[in-house]
């Protein structure tokens, strides 16, 4: 059984910085890419981050290019977005995905003075 489970979330003033991390259980971890989506009040979910499984190739929104890095631990089955500048709009449920088939139950992140 496939788990996802997301941690890091919280409140931040703009401008400021959240690293989340998600820990992977049940599945070869080092087989799959991973990454992050995010949901905003009143918004369908959206693509964040992506790492692949092998070759380390990342891809990013255009909205959180140069901002937000993604990278990932095979060791500790762990995948990590750091979130740097973050802005009011970056304020949603940041869901990890692995394979683009298995969810975990979100952190919420708040971005707001």
């Amino acid at each position: 059984q496939v788990r996802l489970v997301e941690s890091g979330g919280g409140m931040v003033q703009p401008g400021g910085s959240l690293t989340l991390s998600c820990a992977a259980s049940g599945a070869t971890f080092n087989y799959y890419a991973i990454g992050w989506f995010r949901q905003a009040p009143g918004k369908e979910r959206e693509g964040v981050s992506i790492i692949s499984n092998s070759d380390g190739n990342t891809y990013y929104a255009d909205s959180v290019k140069g901002r937000f890095t993604i990278s990932r631990d095979n060791i500790r089955n762990t995948v990590y977005l750091q979130m740097n500048s973050l802005k009011p709009e970056d304020t949603a449920v940041y869901y990890c995905n692995l394979n683009f088939l298995y969810w975990g139950k979100g952190t919420l992140v708040t971005v707001s003075s």
